[in-house]
Order: structure tokens, then C-alpha cells, then sequence
């Protein structure tokens, strides 16, 4: 039984070597914080993505932000701007032609494959490192150095004060769009500035995760919040621990293996969901319970509006 067991233990090696944790935490101190800080901006973001049923827009803008990453890569301007200026570019054009589910789908999905087209071509075209290539997909855990830092955080504390600023009058319109444009909220105009903030949201979340796996960093942990709770207040600060125990997490499992930083954080992200999803299931089943309290935990449009209307 032995020598059976040799591969798969020298296959555990590759993936899990701590020998120089200690050291490599020192080295890698840039990304502990970046991770960190990308889990409270997607934490508060996702917040909205599953109000206003934008699980699959993400993922379209996630598309071009690749490919604007690949064309900054390729023309030396770099990845940071290019990732940028992609996402803000196909949130755009999903906030302007898709107002409507319908039609945001149907926009999102001929975005995605010709992001994912116009980024190979990119890739195919750029004569340098296989693993630059291979870290926009999956994310790299190596390349956040300090402009990249700094850039990450002035873009996240952008994306966080915006959020602030309109959260209110964005949840009401959110839940109830019509209502809230009865009441004179300008909906249309969060919406697209809603689109801009996403769109800068997924840029930075790109540089860690990769474009192929961003829904596990602006998706799920939402989606797990949503699981134990309804209540306004406390869907966004469990969306955002979530997130950021997902990302750090990550990030420190991987300082010790070869393996990419993407399957970490998305294999925490998916367990945290399971957990939240069982937690949500055990509490249906009880008989006690009221069938209100029971059902799928969403927010109410009173408690939007309260918070709409109420002091900032």
C-alpha cells in the first residue's frame, strides 16, 4: 500500500509547501492588502448585483475587461488602465441598451464572446511571458506591486464612497424600480452610475481573480449573505466578511503552493455559500418557524423605501 500512497503525497507537496511561509508573507504583503480591500468592495457591490439580478452582466463585463487588460498588455500601455477602460466600456453599453432583463442579457451575451475573442486575439498577438497571458484569466498573486496598489485602492475607494453616496435611493430603485420612480428617484441615472461603479469594481477584482472567475469575488458572497438574512443593514457587513474572509483567505493559501490564487478564493467563496445555503435550509424545515420568516430571505420594499427616504 505504500508505494501507492507516494504519488499522491508528492502530488500534496506541490500543492502545499510552507517551508518559507514566513518569508513569503513578508514578500507578499502587497497582495494581503489588496485582497482585503477588493473583499469590502465586492462585498458592498454584490450587495446590489443580486438586488437588481446582475449575476450574468458581471460576467460580460468581466469579458471586456479582459480583453481591454489583454490590448494594455499587448500595446505597453498597461494591465491596469486596459482593464479599465473595458469594464467601464461594456458597463456602459449594458447600462444604455439593457435597461430591461431581458434586454441586458441578450447585450451581455453578444459582449462576452467577443471580449473573450478580442482578449485571445490580444494574448495570441503579445510576445512576452506565458504567465502574464495565463494570471488575466485566472489571476496571479506575484504582480501586485506598489503603483498597482495604489492604483487599486484609489479606484476601490472611489467605487466605495459612490456606493455610499447613492445607496439609499439605489436600494429603493433597486426592489421596486417603479415605485421608486413614482416617488421621484432618478432611476435611470443611478443605473448608470450603478454600471460605472460595477464597472470599475470588476477592473480591480480582475488583477486578483482573473476575468474567467470574478463572480466568486462579486457573486457569491452576496448570494451567501442573502441565505441568512433579509434585513438591509446586515446583508451588505455579512456580504463583506464573507468576501474578504474568501480573498484573504485565499491569498494565504496560496502564499504556500504552486497552485493560482483563483481556486482558493473561489473553493472558500463556494464552502462559505454551502454553509449559509444549509443554515437557510435547516431553518425552512423547522416547524415552528412561520412560513414569512421561512421563505427565501430578499429585501422588502417598505424597508428600501424607509431607507430611501430617510437621513443619509
Amino acid at each position: 500500500m505504500t508505494p501507492a500512497l507516494l504519488p499522491l503525497d508528492g502530488g500534496w507537496s506541490q500543492v502545499f509547501n510552507f517551508t518559507d511561509y514566513g518569508q513569503l508573507f513578508a514578500l507578499l504583503h502587497n497582495s494581503i492588502i489588496a485582497g482585503a480591500v477588493l473583499g469590502v468592495v465586492g462585498g458592498l457591490i454584490g450587495v446590489f448585483v443580486m438586488a437588481r439580478d446582475m449575476p450574468f452582466a458581471v460576467h460580460g463585463i468581466s469579458e471586456l475587461s479582459f480583453a481591454g487588460a489583454s490590448a494594455g498588455l499587448l500595446l505597453g500601455v498597461g494591465v491596469v488602465p486596459g482593464s479599465l477602460a473595458g469594464s467601464i466600456v461594456a458597463a456602459m453599453i449594458i447600462g444604455l441598451l439593457g435597461p430591461r432583463a431581458r434586454d441586458r442579457n441578450s447585450i451581455t451575451a453578444v459582449l462576452m464572446p467577443f471580449g473573450l475573442g478580442l482578449g485571445i486575439l490580444c494574448l495570441a498577438l503579445y510576445p512576452g511571458r506565458a504567465s502574464n497571458k495565463f494570471g488575466l484569466l485566472t489571476g496571479q498573486i506575484v504582480a501586485v506591486d506598489n503603483p498597482q496598489l495604489s492604483a487599486l485602492v484609489i479606484i476601490s475607494t472611489i467605487v466605495i464612497i459612490g456606493l455610499l453616496i447613492i445607496w439609499r435611493p439605489l436600494l429603493f430603485a433597486s426592489v421596486d424600480a417603479d415605485v421608486a420612480a413614482a416617488r421621484g428617484v432618478p432611476t435611470r441615472l443611478l443605473s448608470l452610475l450603478f454600471m460605472l461603479l460595477l464597472g470599475m469594481a470588476v477592473a480591480v477584482s480582475v488583477q486578483i481573480v482573473g476575468s474567467l472567475l470574478v463572480l466568486s469575488l462579486l457573486v457569491t458572497p452576496a448570494a451567501a449573505a442573502l441565505r441568512l438574512t433579509s434585513s438591509p443593514l446586515l446583508v451588505p457587513v455579512w456580504s463583506v466578511v464573507f468576501a474578504v474572509v474568501s480573498t484573504v483567505g485565499g491569498i494565504m493559501l496560496a502564499l504556500g503552493s504552486s497552485v493560482p490564487i483563483s481556486p482558493y478564493i473561489t473553493t472558500i467563496s463556494f464552502l462559505i455559500y454551502l454553509v449559509c445555503r444549509g443554515i437557510d435550509l435547516g431553518r425552512r424545515r423547522r416547524p415552528s418557524r412561520a412560513p414569512r420568516e421561512a421563505a427565501a430571505p430578499q429585501p422588502q420594499p417598505e424597508v428600501a423605501e424607509q431607507l430611501a427616504s430617510g437621513p443619509v
